[in-house]
């Protein structure tokens, strides 16, 4: 029983080390690793990690390699396309149930924090600014896929949220960006305040459209 337990453990540990990695950039999207060497990078056993990573590779994060190792997720424009595109979808549908619902509590405090991070990114006010900007960007989709209010879908959208942050660890929140993405979530949030469901689907694609061609993708 003991013995299970550890393995449990060491399982959940390998787990949350390699989703850190994954999210803070310490594995490179595209990067190529052998089995030891992530299990120097992660600082857990061989047996935890292999666990770890065949979640991974069910989730489309991680492909194994076989006798070669394991290659991170690629940032190639269709992934990033079929990624924005599948937030978008569910975005737009906790828009619509959150506004069918009339649960609409917490927008104050979305807008204030958007509203002030929009206004250090027109003063280019700190160098680590990119990082609070994803915070504050994560907020209102993390609002959106609460409203969803289904376990299964919620599952679904954390697992592309760790896609999409390895995408954006390759391609980085530039201070010129962050500026009209708090304008296009403010958007979102004027129109959940105003129970328009019509015009929060409306500005979620154009949040959609404005970030694949900050990113470079037609």
């Amino acid at each position: 029983m003991r013995q299970a337990q550890d393995s449990e453990l060491l399982a959940d540990k390998a787990h949350a080390a390699l989703w850190d990695a994954l999210r803070s950039g310490k594995l490179r999207e595209g990067q190529f690793l052998s089995m030891s060497q992530l299990v120097d990078q992660l600082d857990c056993p061989i047996a935890a990690i292999r666990d770890a990573v065949k979640h991974g590779s069910s989730l489309g994060l991680l492909t194994t390699l076989p006798k070669r190792g394991v290659q991170v997720m690629e940032a190639r424009p269709q992934t990033i396309r079929e990624c924005l595109d599948f937030r978008m979808a569910l975005d737009q549908e906790g828009a619509r149930r959150r506004i069918g619902a009339r649960a609409t509590a917490g927008l104050a405090a979305l807008r204030a924090q958007h509203e002030e991070m929009g206004r250090a990114a027109r003063a280019a006010a700190t160098s680590d600014l990119p990082q609070k900007a994803i915070a504050v960007d994560l907020s209102l989709h993390d609002y959106l896929a609460e409203g969803l209010g289904n376990s299964l879908l919620a599952a679904a959208y954390a697992a592309n949220r760790m896609r999409i942050a390895i995408i954006q660890n390759a391609r980085p929140f530039l201070q010129d960006r962050i500026a009209s993405a708090m304008e296009e979530h403010l958007a979102i949030i004027r129109a959940l305040e105003c129970l328009d469901a019509e015009a929060a689907a409306g500005a979620i694609r154009v949040h959609y459209e404005q970030t694949l061609r900050w990113w470079g993708v037609t």
